[in-house]
This record gives structure tokens, C-alpha cells and sequence, in this order.
């Protein structure tokens, strides 16, 4: 395994070369984030990730729009509660060293996008075969702190088996998965969709669950939705 870890890293690229160098010293089991959207044309980079113990396959692969956000359950969500798709579930939120708050957080949709959709980013024989999946997410600021600009990152997809799909981090803005950091204003109230891209290795496997691992929760001890 590389030294040099891409976790939680805002890439500044400036082409498809440098995000593949990344990618290929990119830990296993890591988790990348998207950075913040530019105008100019999106890169990609595709990283590489451990399987972890999981639950059985799950029919649910949605190829529709997002579903809305539905109540969740009463209280703080607990690592590893699973959740269905829409239903929200609350947790205390920390993003840098400051800003802290309390969110409630919805997967509210795994839409399977076209081999295709991968062409901008030239990615070539790296992404041969796979299927990108498009886990869609809803975030809501359900605490008393001005949550401006933070990002609401650590959402991954999940395949059948429970195995982590292999991530696509975008530099840029891509219209197909749009993710931005929360808006400045983001207060009590407030709510700002989201979305990460899922790679499936090959046509006949789906992308089936996601996962958020953020703090205050770990990797494969998160929160799931199915």
C-alpha cells in the first residue's frame, strides 16, 4: 500500500493524468471526496477499496428518480443502523476543526448510469466494463449551527455481496452527479441534495446499498441503506 493516502483529500488537478497517479497510490479502504466544483471541464479518478463483511444481496437498485426523504426513527441514529431508502436519519455532524452541528441524512436513491457516462473522463482501459451507479443523498440541518460550506462527504456504495464499491471521485462539476458543499445560510431547516458515484465491476453486478461512515461513525460501522 502507497504512503500516500487520499483520504479525505480536496484534489486539485489540473488533468485526467494527474487524478490517475492518485488513484493508483490511493490506500485500500480509503475514502475520497469530491472537490469543490469548478468551471472547467470534469476529471475523474477511480480509487480503489477493501471489501468489508456485508449483508446479503438486496433487490433494490433504483434506475428512477430519487425518492423523498421519509421520517426515520425516533432519536440518535447508532452505527450500524440500516435504514430504507428515504428515510432520514439524525446524527451529530463535525466537519474541520469548528463546525459542528446535528443533521439528518437520507439515501434517497442508487440510479444505474451508462458505461458511456464515463467518457468525459478518459479514463480508458481503467474503467473498461464497469457501470456507474449514482447514490443520490439528501441532507438536512436539524441543529442550531450555520453549517455554511461545510461538505457532507464519507457516502459510499455498497455492491450485492456487501463488498465496497470501487468509488469515481469528479474534480469539476458533472451534471449526471452533481456535489457541492452545503450553501452559505445553511441553517435550521435548510436542505441540500447530493450524490457520489459507485463503479459496479461489470454489468451483471448491481450496486445495492450505501454507506455513510463520517464521524461519528467508521468504515463497514456506519450507517446503511438498503
Amino acid at each position: 500500500m502507497s504512503t500516500f493516502s487520499t483520504r479525505n483529500t480536496a484534489l486539485a488537478a489540473t488533468g485526467v493524468a494527474v487524478a490517475a497517479v492518485l488513484a493508483l497510490s490511493g490506500c485500500k479502504g480509503g475514502n475520497e471526496e469530491a472537490a469543490p466544483a469548478k468551471p472547467s471541464s470534469p476529471t475523474a479518478q477511480p480509487s480503489e477499496s477493501a471489501t468489508q463483511p456485508g449483508d446479503s444481496a438486496s433487490p433494490y437498485a433504483s434506475d428512477s428518480a430519487s425518492t423523498p426523504a421519509t421520517g426515520g426513527g425516533a432519536g440518535t441514529a447508532k452505527a450500524g443502523q440500516q435504514f430504507k431508502m428515504g428515510e432520514q436519519a439524525q446524527f451529530p455532524f463535525t466537519y474541520g476543526t469548528t463546525t459542528k452541528g446535528t443533521i439528518s441524512l437520507a439515501v434517497t436513491a442508487i440510479e444505474k448510469g451508462e458505461p458511456a457516462d464515463l467518457a468525459p473522463f478518459k479514463l480508458g482501459d481503467k474503467v473498461k466494463g464497469m457501470v456507474p451507479y449514482y447514490v443520490r443523498y439528501q441532507v438536512k440541518n436539524v441543529g442550531t449551527s450555520d453549517l455554511s460550506f461545510a461538505s457532507v462527504g464519507h457516502v459510499k456504495g455498497h455492491l450485492g455481496d456487501g463488498s465496497e464499491a470501487q468509488e469515481l471521485t469528479v474534480i469539476g462539476t458533472f451534471e449526471k452527479c452533481p456535489s457541492d458543499s452545503l450553501p452559505k445560510g445553511f441553517t435550521n431547516g435548510k436542505v441540500q441534495t447530493g450524490c457520489v458515484i459507485a463503479l459496479a465491476p461489470s454489468a451483471d453486478t448491481k450496486v445495492t446499498s450505501a454507506e455513510y461512515w463520517g464521524d461519528p461513525f467508521t468504515l463497514g460501522k456506519g450507517l446503511t441503506w438498503k
